[in-house]
């Protein structure tokens, strides 16, 4: 009778989220705490991490834990495996949702200096490695497991740079470069580590409205066939279905969620 409702329960799965406090972050959280999940807040800023920890406590009365996490360093990383595994947590899924960039990111094309270029793919691309590589490590113990990588349109899609005229922005060419590789780098895991039960997808948003300028905005809608920019919880609802059972036969795909974007 509740067999669909079964299969979509994260009853008690320990599920790490890195950079939790971000836009999107906060978000999946916030889901994963409304489905009864044992939360796992991975941020590089752990004051911020407490903070979430303190209201996803107070208001869904969810099991959390923040851990300081910079997804660039090993020992970092092993820091958070070696604490879970002292508390006898199971692993049952990762989302890489971390997004580091220095302080030249959104540079336009021609003036990239190659340290820049390297400096991002290492903090960004080499992190997803990094913890993919440590926590699945633990998943192929365990023979089971299921990863979530955040990935974009933009690393599927060649940009439209008209809705960027007239303001600073830009979309920087190191994303697409790092998104690109992290989605071809998903289907990689998903058929190296599917003999062990693990399961790895990723998701490609669309643009996330978060403030940006009218103009900006306006341009979004009209190039987009649901006519607006997505919104966080658009994509939590994308994450929880990849986190569950109801997708227990899907794992090297990319699910898009970018209200038509990419169906022009």
């Amino acid at each position: 009778m509740n067999k669909y409702i079964s299969r979509f329960s994260l009853d008690n799965k320990t599920i790490i989220i890195t950079g939790a406090c971000g836009l999107l972050g906060r978000e999946i959280c916030k889901a994963l705490a409304e489905l009864h999940a044992r939360i796992v807040l991975a941020d590089i800023d752990i004051m911020a991490a407490e903070k979430l920890q303190e209201e996803l406590r107070d208001v869904y009365g969810a099991s959390v834990t923040a851990f300081p996490l910079d997804i660039s360093s090993e020992d970092s990383v092993n820091k958070l495996v070696d604490e879970l595994s002292k508390q006898e947590v199971s692993i049952d899924g990762l989302v890489n949702n971390a997004y580091p960039r220095n302080i030249t990111y959104g540079t336009i094309f021609e003036n990239i200096t190659m340290d820049s270029w390297r400096e991002n793919i290492d903090m960004h691309l080499n992190g997803y490695f990094n913890v993919s590589q440590k926590i699945a490590r633990v998943m192929m113990q365990q023979r089971q497991g299921n990863i979530v990588n955040i990935t974009s349109i933009y690393g599927m899609l060649g940009p439209d740079f008209s809705i960027y005229e007239g303001t600073t922005m830009t979309m920087p060419a190191e994303y697409a470069a790092i998104k690109g590789a992290i989605i071809n780098f998903t289907r990689y895991l998903a058929t190296y580590l599917a003999a062990y039960n693990i399961r790895v997808n990723c998701l490609s948003p669309g643009g996330i409205f978060n403030e940006q300028l009218v103009s900006f905005v306006e341009k979004y809608k009209q190039r987009t066939p649901m006519g607006r920019m997505g919104k966080p919880e658009d994509i939590a609802g994308g994450v929880l279905f990849l986190l569950s059972n109801l997708s227990s036969y899907m794992t090297g795909q990319n699910l898009v969620i970018d209200g038509g974007w990419s169906a022009w």
